[in-house]
């Protein structure tokens, strides 16, 4: 039986953006005789609101979207994200990593040739792996002045996998390239996990086999490709829609207030004009 499921970060109301890929999942799962499930997404201690959660749901509902309950929040369950780090750790392929952001852009701005693909918002550049080597004694010192984030070494990753591929509905099978996303972080300074390990768990242990979502995480799915295998996961199906954009040809933001949810039904906007508005 198929499994999708909408996962948004309660950092702000929902706006038509969202509503369109929330509805591409359920409508997914409808058509072929399976479960929607939503998920919340709010490992970030600082931006995360709990009255933007009840937002999230009184939206859906206004939607007709249903789902399954309990829903299963991130913040809830940091206990499975430890685990897998953990057994990363065993395998030797994670690192803590000393690096603020402002000199992981400074070295990239004085190596031209650096890949420029961070997605971990570094400053839209990969990590150049300054920490991966550090002695014992470097490590210790450095721990000792600034806290760290733990970094998975993609290279050694990839030595034990192997060569990798996906497959997405809409563009096929797709051979994975995670190497030119430099060694991403997995753990954060500020939270013991990040969102491409938390991701990664919770599509597994929610037996997620369809993975819906926007086309800008196109790239990333490559990360969490490499995640699964390590981790001895099943690789779901993909299909990253396109992103609805605004009469600017720029996507939907959290900011654009006129455009949330909860804006437009104030506004007198029916849930049946938002459909209409979300076809892809």
């Amino acid at each position: 039986m198929i499994v999708t499921r909408f996962a948004p970060s309660p950092t702000g109301h929902l706006h038509i953006g969202h509503a369109a890929s929330a509805l591409f999942a359920f409508e997914a799962a409808q058509r072929e005789g399976g479960r929607f499930l939503l998920r919340i997404e709010d490992i970030d201690p600082v931006r995360c609101q709990k009255s933007f959660v009840d937002g999230i749901y009184e939206d859906l509902h206004w939607l007709g979207l249903d789902w399954p309950t309990p829903v299963r929040c991130q913040s809830e369950h940091m206990g499975a994200y430890e685990a897998a780090l953990n057994r990363l750790r065993e395998r030797e392929l994670l690192y803590p990593c000393y690096c603020t952001r402002r000199e992981i852009v400074e070295e990239a701005a004085a190596a031209p040739s650096a890949p420029h693909d961070g997605p971990d918002g570094e400053g839209g550049v990969a990590y150049a792996g300054t920490c991966r080597n550090l002695s014992p004694a470097q490590r210790e010192e450095l721990a000792a002045q600034r806290p760290a984030v733990w970094r998975l070494d993609v290279a050694k990753a990839l030595a034990q996998t192997g060569a990798l591929r996906w497959h997405d509905r809409a563009r096929g099978w797709i051979e994975a390239a995670p190497a030119r996303f430099g060694d991403v972080v997995l753990a954060r300074k500020d939270v013991a996990t990040s969102y491409h390990l938390s991701v990664t768990v919770d599509d597994a242990l929610q037996e997620v086999s369809l993975v819906t979502r926007g086309e800008d995480l196109l790239g990333v799915t490559d990360i969490h490709v490499l995640l699964q295998k390590l981790l001895g996961f099943e690789v779901p199906d993909y299909h990253h829609h396109p992103l609805l954009l605004d009469e600017n040809g720029k996507r939907f933001a959290k900011r654009d207030k006129a455009m949330t949810l909860q804006s437009l039904r104030e506004a007198g906007v029916s849930a049946a004009q938002i459909r209409k508005m979300t076809v892809f």
